[in-house]
């Protein structure tokens, strides 16, 4: 099973020395789409949208795919 993964928009950050609320506030975007990106939940295309132009960078850039087992997902359930 694969889902949505968001390690490569947090090293980024990294990078860039930039915390998760420094990002909130650049992107114009709520706390709870960053909770959302941080559990990681599904969030609005318009968000990763805002995230990209905030940080200028690519879509690929914030985000992947992740394999998953069957032992994970039961555990985020």
């Amino acid at each position: 099973m694969q889902r949505i993964c968001y390690k490569k928009l947090w090293k980024l950050l990294i990078d860039r020395d930039l915390k998760k609320k420094d990002l909130q506030k650049m992107a114009g975007i709520s706390a709870s789409s960053i909770a959302k990106l941080s559990r990681p939940e599904n969030v609005n295309t318009e968000i990763i949208q805002k995230i990209c132009i905030a940080l200028n960078c690519d879509v690929g850039d914030v985000m992947g795919m992740e394999t998953i087992t069957e032992e994970k997902v039961a555990q985020d359930d």
